[in-house]
């Protein structure tokens, strides 16, 4: 009877012990997730001295971009790293993004415009993915590419924004844009819709031409 407790204490205890790894596992897990989510790059609406719509201020100003790897609507890979040397404008957008069917106009003239100084456009789709279904992902990048080809958009579309969002402050309004200089440091940043001249002034500033 006695051997039989202490076998049977032995084993609640080996037990107490895996639950508390467990616990304490998950703990850590929750716990480095939050610090994750409080050290992503969140940005700020400012009121703008001129008057004029608020700025949006970015932690990464004057810092290097966050690199990133993506599929495009053919399933090739892109990296930003493969821009090296050029100025980059990263637009964030949706299919269902009014603005973004506003601002894309503006981008694909000044894309036009400005390629022969060596500007590009990443156009990086934050619509939802399907990933674990293939049949809504493929309908999902159909639709994609078919707002893409609607909108005559001639720069490359990367999928997945959500991979990438947290080191770019997440996604709160689109369009979400980044200008990135020809060393791939980030001078300025843009969110919702602003004016295609504002638009011209951050690529200049990328291309180091001033405004």
């Amino acid at each position: 009877m006695k051997r039989n407790t202490i076998i049977l204490f032995a084993v609640l205890f080996i037990l107490a012990a895996f639950g508390w790894a467990g616990w304490a596992n998950w703990e850590y897990r929750r716990q480095a997730a939050e610090r994750a989510l409080a050290s992503a790059a969140k940005g700020e609406l400012v009121a703008n001295p001129a008057g004029d719509a608020p700025q949006y201020i970015t932690p990464l100003m004057n810092k290097p971009a966050p690199a990133f790897t993506l599929e495009d609507l053919s399933g090739k890979k892109v990296s930003l790293a493969s821009y090296k040397g050029k100025a980059v404008l990263i637009n964030f957008w949706a299919t269902w993004c009014a603005p973004c069917k506003i601002e894309t106009p503006w981008l694909i003239d000044l894309r036009n415009q400005y390629a022969s100084q060596g500007f590009e456009i990443i156009g990086i789709s934050a619509d939802d993915l399907d990933l674990n279904d293939k049949q809504k992902l493929s309908q999902e990048k159909q639709e994609i590419a078919r707002t893409a080809q609607q909108m005559h958009i001639p720069y490359p579309v990367l999928l997945d924004a959500d991979a990438i969002s947290k080191p770019y402050g997440g996604l709160d309004e689109l369009p979400t844009s980044f200008f990135v200089d020809r060393n791939g440091t980030v001078v300025a940043a843009q969110v919702g819709i602003t004016s295609k001249d504002e638009i011209e002034g951050n690529i200049r500033k990328a291309l180091g031409a001033g405004k």
